[in-house]
């Protein structure tokens, strides 16, 4: 199965590793592949997931270059960190998820099973959800 890493099967990222600029989500920022967006303004764009898991799953990204939450945490000012948190908010409200409730879902390295080497944040909605991590 193809991953949205670009580079075939998962391969699990290094979230300490600089950013790559040719990363997927870098690719739709610049418009090179296109995307069904449900948002955008000039520092977030949240777009609709290729390959839903659930009704609702949606993708919701700074347009910095941040490769994970850590490096967004650490590098990002703080306006741009409080409009990135207050948009994934805004974005469910609209979406009609706060009453029935919703998941965020952020992965960050190898064992958060990040592929994609920007930051990005999962929303989920539409169904009920079952538990947060499989259980083996």
């Amino acid at each position: 199965m193809v991953h949205a890493n670009d580079k075939g099967p998962f391969m699990p990222i290094d979230a300490t590793l600089p950013y790559d600029p040719d990363n997927i989500f870098a690719k739709i920022l610049r418009g090179e592949i296109p995307n069904d967006t449900v948002y955008e303004d000039d520092h977030v764009l949240a777009f609709k997931d290729i390959n839903p898991q659930v009704p609702i799953h949606i993708l919701v990204i700074p347009k910095g270059a941040y490769v994970s939450w850590d490096d967004f945490a650490i590098t990002a000012p703080d306006s741009e960190i409080a409009h990135f948190v207050r948009k994934v908010g805004e974005i469910a409200r609209d979406l009609g998820l706060v009453e029935p409730g919703y998941r965020l879902l952020a992965n960050i390295g190898a064992h958060g099973h990040q592929e994609v080497p920007h930051l990005h944040v999962h929303l989920f909605g539409g169904k009920p959800l079952g538990p947060m991590l499989a259980r083996s």
